[in-house]
């Protein structure tokens, strides 16, 4: 874009290049690339996805489900790229500055290439889609199935695209390749555009039905006619939303490489406030677990505030975590997976203690609440270990500090809401896909960046602690709630007991274990529990656990520790 005449708002490196797909992400629930699966009867996508079908990254540029409908594709576009945290103005900034430049393909039907690159012939090393079309390249280019540049001036930074959108009327019609496409009423402006290879002389601006779009969505056609009016306001809003695409996945500026990295923190990068105190020692946090574990919280409080203030993070995007203790904040204080009535209590408590002891020290030291949470998820372990018999200390490392509201996108924040969360045995019916709990236990594990062993040892403790979402008994196989064991393994594994759906028609979600000579029943339990006793791999890895119990509350702490420290990019 820079050699087209573009101001760029800044580059950040970091990436790292997968060579192999990640099979625990929902990629969606499709077979075949362009189905659509994942719409419901008024056109909603479901679950957590944001392209509106698996074969491609955003919408369908025909319209939905092929029709060149512009106020539903409108819909659709603002939908998705919702979903990826833009809101109007960058949507509108990010379609038209980037249709400024360049072209689309689609010389001729798409029956012309062969197949993809994973399908094609070794001989292709690994390009695939072969074109039979003339001579398979330039001018013959076929990709997307549409043809033709947006503006006159496709490798120049310029006005046009908005001008020709707003000042042309746009009709549909089927281009070379058979798909939908426009193309201005105003034959002045065919064969206006400057060719992209030497073997055409011309070419005939065309737009999208999801430009199209941008034009007749009210909303949408506000922004971009004030951009028409303030070219300079378009090229900044473009820059940063350029950005924000490019860079929305790799977390806080600290983890971005090189002398392009903007001074600029941006909101959508989830700011926090650098620490202007002394941290804390070791003696300072002896003391203030003292005074959690003195308090009237439970372990079992503890350790749930912790783990809902941490897991929010996802390894996709390096977004969420415990820094920045955003969970005392909206929109995280009242999602219904964290409680909000209990998690109240916790955080006055909590914000009690934490006031209580920064207004004791002379010397500059200060404990932050995202700090404070943190360490009581760490008091409550050790001393549920210690009434297990086990003398153990789980790492605690200072240095988080605290979001303020003005530093949260609340919007955006949303986003981080889950679903399900199997690690506290909550589930809902907002994830429209029809994944099964134990297929959203490893999406919320992937998301966290943990192992198989990592997941089966945090499910086991997790149950053992009480963790559970309002305390629910599903999954805890024992009667000493609150001493990390591991019994929820030896009783997953127990011969003693047969599971059977909880009641007659066979309800899948909620299972009872019953003693296989009484017939009583003894636990209950989720498919979220059943699974480490049903999968194979998940089974080898629970019966490890539950014949060493000292392992298990080793290898626990350890996956404490790294799911309390995801964000803590500073440390890594």
């Amino acid at each position: 874009m820079e050699s087209m005449g573009f101001q760029t708002f800044g580059f950040g490196g970091g990436r790292k290049d997968a060579y192999a797909p990640d099979k625990g992400v929902n990629w969606g629930p499709e077979e075949e690339m362009m189905e659509d699966k994942r719409h419901d009867e008024e056109g909603n996508l479901q679950g957590d996805l944001a392209a509106d079908h698996m074969g491609l990254i955003y919408v369908n540029p025909e319209g939905p489900g092929g029709k060149p409908d512009p106020l539903e594709s409108a819909k659709y576009v603002r939908q998705s790229f919702d979903r990826m945290a833009m809101n109007d103005e960058e949507t509108v900034a990010l379609c038209a500055g980037g249709h400024t430049f360049g072209k689309v393909h689609g010389a001729d039907s798409d029956e012309n290439l062969g197949a993809e690159p994973e399908a094609a012939p070794i001989e292709q090393q690994g390009l695939g889609w072969e074109n039979e079309y003339g001579e398979g390249k330039g001018a013959d280019t076929i990709t997307s199935g549409i043809e033709g540049p947006w503006t006159q001036s496709p490798t120049n930074w310029d006005m046009e695209y908005v001008d020709l959108l707003l000042d042309h009327e746009w009709e549909p019609h089927k281009g070379p390749g058979g798909a939908w496409q426009w193309r201005p009423k105003d034959e002045g402006v065919h064969d206006s555009a400057e060719p992209a290879h030497d073997e055409i002389e011309s070419a005939t601006p065309m737009m999208l039905t999801t430009d199209v779009a941008l034009k007749r969505d009210p909303d949408y056609r506000e922004v971009l006619e004030r951009f028409q009016e303030n070219p300079m306001e378009f090229g900044i809003s473009f820059a940063k939303a350029w950005y924000k695409l490019i860079h929305r996945d790799m977390g806080p500026p600290e983890r971005l490489l090189g002398p392009e990295v903007p001074d600029q923190e941006m909101l959508w990068q989830g700011p926090i406030p650098d620490a202007d105190y002394e941290l804390v020692n070791e003696e300072h946090v002896a003391e203030l677990k003292r005074e959690m574990l003195d308090s009237d919280l439970s372990r079992t409080q503890l350790v749930k505030t912790a783990w809902a203030s941490a897991s929010t993070y996802r390894d996709s995007d390096k977004r969420g975590g415990a820094n920045g203790a955003r969970i005392r904040l909206e929109p995280q204080r009242s999602w219904d997976v964290n409680e909000p009535g209990e998690l109240e209590t916790v955080l006055d408590t909590l914000e009690g203690i934490q006031t209580a002891f920064n207004d004791s020290q002379s010397d500059g030291v200060r404990i932050s609440l995202a700090d404070l949470i943190v360490l009581g998820g760490t008091a409550a372990i050790e001393e549920a270990a210690a009434e297990a018999g086990h003398e153990i200390e789980v790492p605690f490392e200072p240095g988080r500090t605290d979001a303020l509201a003005e530093q949260t996108d609340v919007e955006s924040f949303q986003a981080l809401k889950p679903d399900a969360d199997g690690f506290r045995n909550y589930f809902t019916d907002g994830d429209g896909l029809n994944r099964s709990p134990e297929e959203l236990l490893v999406d919320k594990a992937d998301l966290l960046d943990l192992t198989p062993a990592e997941t089966t040892v945090l499910v086991g403790g997790m149950r053992t602690l009480g963790a559970n979402h309002q305390n629910s008994e599903l999954g805890v196989f024992t009667d000493d709630v609150g001493t990390l064991t591991n019994e929820f393994f030896e009783t997953v594994l127990s011969m003693d007991y047969e599971w059977e759906a909880a009641d007659s028609e066979g309800d899948k979600q909620v299972y009872e274990l019953r003693h296989r000579e009484t017939g009583e029943v003894e636990w209950t339990g989720t498919r979220v529990d059943l699974i480490f006793g049903s999968n194979s791999r998940l089974r080898t890895l629970a019966e490890a656990y539950a014949a060493e119990e000292e392992k298990f509350i080793n290898d626990f702490v350890d996956t404490w520790q790294k799911v309390m420290t995801n964000d803590r990019f500073d440390l890594n």
